[in-house]
């Protein structure tokens, strides 16, 4: 397919995971990208490994910073001029009791996860164009609660409710937004949370499917969309979790 043929695709915390994933895929359906991060190395060999340097640009922002979102849209303003997506992914895990959170877990989750998602879309709009598409990652944790992921989960609501509002107050210009619920997707972030032995076998347990999630699960899900193939859909939800959230296990 090449549906983002000749199309600007921006993506957050490209330089690995599902971001990397997702600028991979569309870079295979035609898309110039952008993708970001806080790593300057990571986002070098990130480019590398795309092996699509012409229509692949890395730069180094971090969402948290609106210094940083700035530079970012005046580096893709004089790339490519303007955007036709966006994929606001960046986002960070701490998971704890919720007894155990201190403030500094609490600022750091709500100013990468809900602060950066939020500005990462404004600041974008100008560059955006009419009947473009915005998807935003939340996390199927903002369907099911989960014990250790108290603060991590409500920053993951409130980006999906942005999908919503946003989806209502973006739509006169034609601009789709609609969040994907990620389940257990085998990263290197998800691993970083799950050291402990056997704990991808606990979790696949609970899965419907028998097994965790790919990056690739969502960067599909992601490039439906920001095409045309969604043209009818906004302020959605879309859950890619092996039916975590929705099912029971057989036994």
């Amino acid at each position: 397919m090449n549906r983002f043929t000749n199309k600007t695709v921006l993506v957050t915390g490209g330089s690995s995971g599902m971001g990397f994933a997702a600028a991979r895929r569309l870079l295979d359906e035609g898309a110039y990208v952008v993708i970001t991060g806080r790593d300057q190395g990571r986002l070098d060999s990130a480019v590398a490994r795309l092996n699509a340097a012409e229509r692949a640009l890395a730069v180094r922002a971090d969402v948290s910073s609106l210094a940083d979102l700035d530079h970012l849209m005046r580096r893709v303003g004089t790339w490519r001029g303007g955007l036709d997506a966006v994929f606001a992914n960046a986002g960070v895990g701490i998971f704890k009791p919720a007894a155990e959170i201190t403030e500094a877990d609490f600022v750091h989750t709500v100013d990468v996860n809900f602060k950066g998602v939020f500005f990462t879309v404004h600041k974008a709009l100008p560059l955006l164009r009419d009947g473009g598409a915005v998807v935003i990652n939340a996390s199927w944790t903002l369907h099911r609660g989960l014990s250790v992921a108290s603060v991590y989960s409500a920053s993951k609501a409130a980006v999906h409710n942005l999908a919503r509002t946003l989806g209502a107050d973006l739509a006169p210009r034609g601009i789709r937004v609609n969040s994907v619920s990620p389940g257990y997707i085998d990263t290197a972030m998800y691993r970083g949370a799950n050291p402990e032995p056997g704990a991808e076998a606990r979790d696949a347990a609970q899965v419907p499917l028998g097994s965790l999630g790919h990056p690739d699960d969502i960067a599909a899900a992601v490039a439906f969309l920001a095409s045309d193939d969604a043209s009818y859909i906004t302020g959605q939800d879309l859950i890619v979790d092996g039916g975590l959230a929705g099912c029971v296990p057989a036994a």
